[in-house]
């Protein structure tokens, strides 16, 4: 029975009941079974109102949800291609960090490296104003909830605990995580003196 359906059904059982309590008021004032007749009435009707009232406000928090849900859902709805379109992220990274110097300054070649960070800079751009950001990760604690700690990384002026090394960038699509950073973390010298 859905919403609709119940709150026929208990506009029909508050008829009713008013029927009944106006029939019930129909009779003569002095008899006691007319009465308690009445007063059971009022109850019913009371009981139905009660049943009205809850069955409204059921329906309100499910109309709310549902304006929530939709507004989560026009919110997030790119995160599955976003999650895909990172990995050309990644590949532009890549590619321009495997250029070597003496070919930037190559005018061969040139065009081509401008080009690509052009490419990069643009899709940069086009995640900003999606509201993807790249997941701060050098220098900070490690957060389980941001970062996927790969390996454990020997470091004298780190803590242990800090990021020294990031493998893979990681991104969220406004509050949401689409991908973990994958780093590398700082660990203490196995030689240095115990505190």
């Amino acid at each position: 029975m859905n919403d609709e359906q119940k709150n026929e059904q208990l506009n029909e059982d508050i008829a009713k009941a008013a029927d009944a309590a106006t029939a019930a008021e129909g009779a003569s004032p002095g008899q006691d079974d007319a009465s308690a007749r009445l007063a059971e009435r009022d109850a019913e009707v009371a009981e139905l109102k009660d049943r009205l009232l809850r069955a409204a406000a059921e329906t309100e928090n499910v109309r709310r949800r549902l304006e929530r849900e939709k507004a989560d859902a026009a919110a997030y709805a790119a995160t599955s291609f976003a999650r895909d379109i990172l990995s050309v992220a990644d590949n532009l990274t890549r590619a321009i960090a495997a250029i070597p110097a003496a070919a930037r300054d190559n005018e061969l070649v040139k065009s081509v490296v401008t080009g690509v960070e052009m490419t990069a800079k643009e899709l940069d751009n086009i995640f900003q104003r999606n509201g993807i950001a790249k997941v701060e990760s050098l220098g900070k604690r490690l957060d389980p909830n941001r970062h996927q700690a790969m390996m454990e990384i020997e470091h004298d002026s780190a803590e242990p605990g800090t990021i020294v090394q990031e493998l893979q960038a990681g991104y969220v699509l406004k509050d949401r995580l689409l991908r973990p950073a994958l780093v590398g973390v700082a660990k203490a010298r196995a030689d240095a003196p115990a505190e």
